[in-house]
């Protein structure tokens, strides 16, 4: 297929993209600096300009533009910034493709787990309702921002849990710490973490491009788990002791808003759509994915 990457040089996009290549598949990233070479091409979501002929014979667009969740504290500011740096980019491809006599047949548009809030032990599958907190509306006009695309566009919505990868990402701050063994659980830990590793991310965006699946889909790992397992497994994985508990008062103090949502929700998703529709993990049990994070003779 001739894929066209929105978000191409973040941690999961980079990753994705050089999984399409190998799959045989041709990339094209959209970039807002002036592109490097023929694989680039141009466009300024802020402002709403992509040309159309950038999607021309494109079997695929795959949207993952947004700036990260956790990078920098939630001020009214950078709130704005994560709504418009997902709205804008969707709407700017959306819009793209609605010029064209013939857009592209799927339109991959990342969501994220936060659709779902905090939602305690219940199992949360496709159809669960969005919740009330921040991440899920942002994830609600995300998605809708997306379903916009042109009649006969199959639109596929992967809401995505919590990237494990052996550097940067979720666990970027907090493998450090399990390393030195220093980390420990979050809160009273008894909140569900919807886990999944970064290679079944992008097997799972490979699945999906072939799959005749469309809407929302949670990518997450089969096994459910709460934070305290999570830790656990992954200080076992290290060799380390994860005693050092960080108490939600202090989160929530140290990361107001930020920290809550991030870290104290509880999401139990299960990816009902994915397993039925027979995609294989090759990281469906925690015990497995940790074993991988923690290998320190691999590349990232």
């Amino acid at each position: 297929m001739h894929i066209v990457m929105a978000g191409a040089s973040g941690l999961i996009g980079t990753s994705m993209s050089a999984a399409f290549r190998d799959a045989g598949h041709s990339v094209v990233a959209l970039v807002r600096r002036p592109p490097a070479g023929a694989g680039e091409v141009r466009w300024d979501p802020a402002a709403g300009v992509l040309d159309p002929s950038a999607l021309a014979g494109a079997d695929a667009v795959v949207n993952l533009s947004g700036a990260g969740i956790g990078d920098r504290p939630w001020t009214r500011k950078r709130v704005e910034e994560l709504f418009s740096s997902r709205l804008g980019p969707t709407r700017t491809l959306v819009q793209a493709m609605a010029q064209m006599d013939t857009p592209p047949a799927t339109f991959i548009s990342q969501s994220a787990s936060g659709y779902y809030g905090d939602a305690g032990n219940t199992v949360l599958r496709e159809d669960a309702p969005a919740g009330s907190s921040t991440l899920a509306q942002i994830c609600v006009e995300w998605e809708q921002a997306a379903l916009a695309a042109p009649a006969g566009v199959r639109v596929v919505l992967p809401r995505t849990g919590v990237v494990f990868s052996r550097s940067g990402g979720a666990l970027g701050k907090l493998l450090p710490l399990l390393r030195l063994g220093l980390g420990g659980p979050f809160g009273n830990g008894h909140q569900f973490w919807p886990w999944v590793t970064l290679p079944d991310v992008c097997a799972a965006s490979l699945f999906l491009l072939d799959s005749p699946v469309s809407g929302p889909v949670n990518v997450t790992a089969p096994e459910q788990a709460d934070v305290n397992t999570i830790v656990a497994a992954l200080a076992h994985a290290l060799h380390r002791p994860a005693m050092l508990r960080v108490p939600a008062p202090v989160l929530r103090t140290v990361m107001p808003g930020l920290g809550e949502e991030l870290l104290l929700h509880s999401q139990r998703m299960e990816p009902a759509v994915l397993a039925s529709a027979g995609f294989r993990w090759q990281h469906g049990g925690l015990e497995d994915a940790a074993r991988w994070v923690a290998a320190k003779d691999s590349s990232t």
